[in-house]
């Protein structure tokens, strides 16, 4: 089975002149506390680009870098798993598992700094998590029923044992055989067992023009989306996991799409907040998502990619631009 949420498709924005600049997203050179800002003692020795680290292991593979900014904002740590938590009321996942079902074994693929598996953990220490991905970022001490191991998904999977649970988040632009994954996944999967994955679309959506087609965000989303393309890991990848899902041998599939506001420009509080939070992980996380992509794939310099994004960053925070990520 594989299941996904939902949220309102429209979101109302509100008036201009009742948005308060004191309370705006953390702007550029603001950061975060986190709970993770010792992990960067842990990382390996990683491969040097553009100034930025990305992970040694089968190098290349992933664009997105590893170290310090990234790991304590991005790779699906302490910001973005608490805005997934705000999307998804607290939970950690959406499944609707049966209660009769106990999940023993779980995999988390791409897990990143391993917060969502030490937080499953954690909750069901009935069951045991495995969490794989490129990049040793994860830290030393664990639950004692959560284990990392640095691995690559692509390859042929030689798990000894089933999983009743298989969990992805954001892993759009990590694979060039999507189908090819779901395939393994599913014979990996234990009978009546679940797959849960959630990734954002590329390029941003509007509902009310206030995304223009010159619109510097919606050019960088794009063109973003174009490189990814290029390279064969695509960024819009979500749009055909239903299908694919269902080809492997998955039953039961439903495609439920979330969006993701831009930054505060919701009226709706709780889409206000999720839009602020929203904010701080693109623009944290803005440079190190471009830089592979335009450097590697479109032949621009490092330089070139920092004045390229200045505009995408202004629109990002512009209460006056009601851009969405489906997710």
């Amino acid at each position: 089975m594989a299941e996904l949420s939902n949220a309102p498709q429209f979101i109302e924005a509100e008036a201009d002149d009742h948005i308060d600049d004191g309370d705006s997203a953390l702007g550029d050179d603001a950061t975060l506390a986190s709970s993770t800002t010792s992990i960067g003692s842990s990382i390996l020795k990683n491969r040097t680009e553009n100034g930025r680290t990305y992970h040694s292991y089968k190098a290349g593979k992933y664009v997105l870098p590893n170290d310090e900014v990234n790991v304590e904002i991005i790779l699906d740590d302490n910001l973005q798993h608490h805005i997934y938590s705000l999307a998804y009321k607290g939970k950690l996942f959406l499944c609707p598992i049966d209660k009769d079902y106990t999940i023993h074994r779980v995999l988390d693929v791409g897990t990143g700094t391993g917060i969502w598996a030490i937080d499953y953990a954690d909750e069901h220490p009935e069951s045991k998590v495995l969490g794989i991905d490129l990049s040793a970022i994860q830290p030393a001490f664990l639950p004692p029923n959560a284990n990392f191991e640095i691995d690559d998904i692509e390859e042929e999977w030689t798990f000894t044992s089933k999983f009743d649970f298989i969990h992805a988040r954001m892993m759009t632009g990590s694979l060039a055989d999507w189908p090819k994954f779901f395939s393994q996944a599913f014979a990996h999967t234990s009978p009546g067992g679940y797959i849960e994955l959630s990734d954002s679309v590329f390029p941003c959506e509007c509902d009310d023009n206030s995304v223009t087609p010159s619109s510097a965000l919606l050019r960088w989303s794009t063109l973003l989306l174009e490189a990814s393309q290029k390279l064969g890991r695509d960024i819009d990848s979500a749009k055909r996991y239903k299908a694919q899902l269902e080809a492997a041998g998955y039953v039961d599939v439903i495609e439920l799409v979330h969006y993701w506001p831009m930054n505060r420009w919701p009226k709706d509080p709780k889409f206000k907040e999720l839009g602020m939070w929203n904010c701080e992980n693109m623009l944290t996380g803005l440079s190190g998502f471009s830089m592979a992509l335009f450097t590697r794939v479109l032949g621009m310099s490092a330089e070139e990619v920092e004045v390229y994004i200045v505009d995408a960053r202004k629109e990002m925070k512009d209460t006056k631009i009601h851009a969405k990520w489906p997710m």
